[in-house]
């Protein structure tokens, strides 16, 4: 490591104090789940030190890979945000278009959602230097922003139940639809502030106004699949005590699921949370999202293709009238 890159690392990356549950005043269910998160945190930051210090995108890769395999797609969402920091600074480079072009590729949700880690601690003046192209994709950088001010400022955003109205990003818009897509990762963070106790989960989203718990529930059900920490029994308990918004599980599980399918990261846990929310296996579940994107209407006024997407995942799962739900061997009939 030159001079430059190792000063560049020091001054860019954060303190690993900062990811303890301790420091963040997170509940610990267990020693295991606290190890458990705490090492998700360990791997968002290697990620992003290797990132601060690569002098091109491609030279991060193979510490990325050398990343465990179920904690590997943090590191890449750490490196995410590193290169988007790096972009944000004067003179910054092209690193996050170069990175989802070479190495970040089968990565890319993580990669949106380390975006909008970055665009957390960007000025606003610097939030047109953020690399987000895809139409549909380049909402999960709201997601990302979300679940970063959940974690790192839980008393206002989870205690209180904060959230930013009539947001300025992506400029296009819709303004609207921002505060969802935010609420999402502020549900993907309450996994983490819960410990992965799906009770205590379960209880901080009902203390939401219903309008949000949807949103919330998707993200939980997003975190619960991808980070995992809870047994078969302890996800059977979230989605029987979610009733309508099981739909809303199944979906932020779904996403999970195609993120760890598409990069080859899938696990046991992800297999499991996939039967628990979806009835289907990964593979399954990640082509119902790929088969959910056919068609969008990329120009309606009245829904983000973003959303559109989202509501038909949800509605493979649970259709409208909630006659069936897929399974491993075929369809189930719901409760």
């Amino acid at each position: 490591m030159g001079i430059v890159a190792g000063l560049r690392r020091r001054i860019l990356t954060p303190d690993i104090a900062q990811t303890t549950m301790a420091v963040r005043g997170f509940h610990v269910k267990s020693p295991e789940g606290r190890e458990r998160l705490e090492t998700v945190g360990r791997s968002f930051l290697h990620g992003y030190a290797l990132a601060a210090e690569a002098r091109r995108p491609d030279d991060a890769a193979a510490g990325l890979d050398g990343v465990a395999h179920a904690f590997r797609g943090f590191a890449y969402e750490g490196a995410a945000m590193a290169f988007a920091v790096r972009d944000g600074l004067p003179f910054g480079g092209r690193y996050v278009e170069r990175f989802l072009a070479g190495p970040g590729a089968p990565h890319v949700y993580m990669t949106y959602v380390g975006v909008g880690w970055a665009m957390a601690r960007l000025p606003r003046m610097r939030w047109s230097t953020l690399h987000a192209p895809d139409p549909v994709l380049r909402w999960l950088v709201l997601d990302g922003y979300g679940f970063h001010q959940a974690y790192f400022k839980t008393a206002r955003y989870v205690g209180a139940r904060y959230r930013p109205d009539d947001f300025p990003w992506p400029a296009e818009g819709p303004r609207w639809y921002a505060g969802r897509v935010i609420d999402q990762g502020i549900g993907r963070a309450m996994w983490f502030v819960a410990g992965t106790d799906a009770r205590r989960l379960h209880t901080m989203i009902e203390r939401f106004p219903e309008d949000r718990r949807a949103d919330l529930y998707s993200g939980a059900g997003l975190a619960a699949t991808y980070a995992g920490g809870a047994t078969e029994a302890e996800l059977r308990g979230l989605l029987g005590a979610a009733g309508r918004y099981a739909g809303d599980l199944a979906q932020g599980s779904s996403f999970a699921a195609g993120a760890r399918v598409r990069a080859g990261l899938v696990t046991e846990h992800t297999a499991m949370a996939t039967e628990v929310f979806c009835g289907c296996t990964p593979q399954r579940a990640s082509a119902v999202n790929d088969e959910a994107l056919t068609g969008l209407d990329l120009r309606s006024a009245e829904s983000p293709a973003y959303e559109q997407w989202r509501r038909r995942i949800k509605n493979a799962y649970q259709p409208p009238d909630g006659a069936t739900l897929p399974s491993a061997g075929g369809t189930r009939e719901t409760a």
